[in-house]
């Protein structure tokens, strides 16, 4: 088959162009002559099929043994269909193939026909490209879908996304069967004033409306619904902005809790008032699981603790690297003379670590009656969130550390959960609590009966505590190696003479100033804590 001469240049040029434009597309040809055993292959295709010319299959002779037995019938009947006189003139098809080195290999497949004038298939040639690494791409994407799916239908809210104009655009199964719908995807593209009465339609689209335009939440909003044919229903709602990674606000998300009965009781009866507090309060913890999806943590007021001697001194930095983090920080006052501190880091980020994020702070409020014992206090937490995971089918985990500073005992105690231990300064120098093996349990969520070792040490041997994340650890260099505990602890020696809020401001400059980039690639956490005597002390 002749090519005819291009205008400005010879045939010679054209193949030299195709050959260059094939090179940069990492594509390789080949070329077929129907019903004969030969096939043209090019080196890249040779390469693909880790085979040599002599040795190479003829992908297109039945049975097409090279071909997973997955994509084989669909395989024989594409090309079935363009050998068809009457069929398409593109050959094109995605399928693994087994290559010479006895592996797997996804290949796209493209090929022109060349037919006759009855229309009998006599040549078909195109091109071959691996797409092995895509395929694997699209089912890790896949896979990461189906656990985030997981995790919203099971927690016992109603979960939902909007766009701009607030149709739903995702919701979870509570959320469809709430608006008498059997599958959520039912909910996608309708309006609240397809369900609701007008004014309560309305009201809702304008507090949406409000949220995106100013950036600020609507918490915890008791609010009637007055639904089209039925009895009206009170909900407690929570919902907040949906911004991207970019800043762009792409519309809102929100939760909600059905609290009619307790909306209800305390219409009907006034001395039902105090049982319709505590089922509120149980409402409010359940909204804690979906509470902070964005991650936009706050830490700025801390408790005033203090025996009248001395007192405790708190800071806190935060820097997420997304709008949905896993790190989180809390400080719990415990009595006069005691604080809890706790920091946390959950696997991975975006909204399945969020999510994790809220039930933690929701189990938070659980175990503070045993917040004066570190090793109770994380058996409580790692207790309610692995029956959460293991009643979802997901796989996540957290780690934290957590220490309780009693100033009248004088004592810190310590427990540590698959965390990086605390950095502790004092008249000795520096020093890491929890840093072996043997003195932290396993990560939060992964063991529903772990044990987690506590410690103790005198509050004589420490004046300033800093609780840390890794993304302070796992910073790296030009070279690729990571900041690490001992970077860090030079820094809190160097930093003794500094104030508590130097001293954080000083270990994010210099992690920052050794990191390639000047960047870092994951939240990063600090909580402090200085014991202050009551001259010098002043609120945290």
């Amino acid at each position: 088959m002749s090519h005819p001469e291009a205008p400005g240049g010879s045939n010679s040029d054209e193949a030299s162009r195709m050959v260059l434009a094939l090179k940069a597309s990492n594509e390789g040809i080949w070329d077929w002559w129907v019903g004969r055993s030969e096939i043209y292959y090019s080196r890249r295709i040779l390469e693909f099929l880790e085979c040599s010319s002599s040795s190479a299959p003829n992908l297109f002779l039945a049975p097409h043994p090279t071909i997973h037995e997955d994509d084989r019938e669909r395989f024989a009947f594409a090309l079935q269909n363009v050998l068809n006189p009457s069929g398409p003139e593109l050959f094109a098809i995605d399928c693994r193939i087994r290559t010479g080195g006895d592996r797997w290999r996804w290949l796209r497949i493209r090929g022109s026909v060349v037919r006759d004038r009855e229309g009998k298939a006599q040549r078909i040639a195109g091109s071959m490209i691996d797409i092995s690494l895509r395929k694997q791409a699209e089912a890790q994407i896949e896979e990461e879908r189906h656990l985030l799916r997981m995790l919203i239908d099971h927690v016992p809210l109603q979960v939902y996304f909007k766009d701009k104009h607030s149709r739903f655009v995702l919701a979870n199964r509570q959320m469809a069967e709430w608006m008498g719908l059997k599958e959520p995807s039912e909910l996608n593209g309708k309006h609240d004033r397809d369900f609701f009465e007008t004014e309560h339609g309305e009201q809702a689209a304008q507090d949406e409306q409000r949220i995106m335009e100013t950036l600020e939440p609507v918490n915890e909003k008791v609010e009637k619904e007055t639904w089209r044919g039925g009895d009206d229903t009170w909900v407690l709602t929570s919902k907040f902005p949906w911004v991207d990674s970019n800043g762009e606000v792409l519309g809102t998300f929100g939760v909600s809790s059905d609290v009619t009965e307790l909306v209800t009781a305390k219409q009907e009866a006034t001395d039902l008032a105090a049982e319709l507090q505590v089922r509120n309060e149980a409402y409010e913890e359940e909204l804690q699981l979906a509470r902070e999806i964005q991650q936009a943590l706050a830490g700025s007021s801390f408790p005033e603790v203090s025996d009248g001697k001395s007192a405790l001194s708190f800071g806190a930095r935060y820097l997420p690297i997304s709008g949905m983090a896993g790190d989180f920080f809390e400080v719990l006052r415990i009595s006069n003379d005691k604080a809890g501190l706790l920091i946390c880091d959950v696997m991975g980020h975006g909204v399945r670590s969020a999510l994790v994020v809220a039930m933690l702070r929701g189990l938070l409020e659980k175990q503070r009656r045993s917040a004066l014992d570190p090793s109770a206090f994380l058996s409580g937490l790692n207790k309610g969130l692995a029956a959460i995971l293991d009643r979802a089918g997901a796989t996540m985990f957290a780690t934290a550390f957590y220490a309780v500073v009693d100033l009248s005992a004088g004592t810190l105690r310590y427990a540590c959960a698959g965390h990086p231990g605390a950095v502790a300064t004092g008249p000795g120098g520096v020093r890491q609590l929890a840093a072996t093996r043997k003195e932290k349990g396993p990560g939060l969520g992964l063991l529903e009966k772990a044990d987690y070792p506590s410690g103790t040490v005198s509050l004589s041997e420490v004046n300033r505590l800093l609780l840390f994340t890794d993304g302070i650890l796992e910073a790296e260099n030009d070279e690729g190696e990571p900041f690490l505990e001992k970077r860090l602890m030079e820094t809190a020696e160097e930093c003794r003479s500094e104030s508590l809020e130097q001293m954080l401001d000083l270990v994010l400059a210099r992690v920052l100033q050794y990191s390639d980039g000047h960047h870092f690639d994951d939240d990063v956490c600090l909580l402090g804590m200085e014991l202050v005597p009551m001259e010098a002390a002043r609120p945290g």
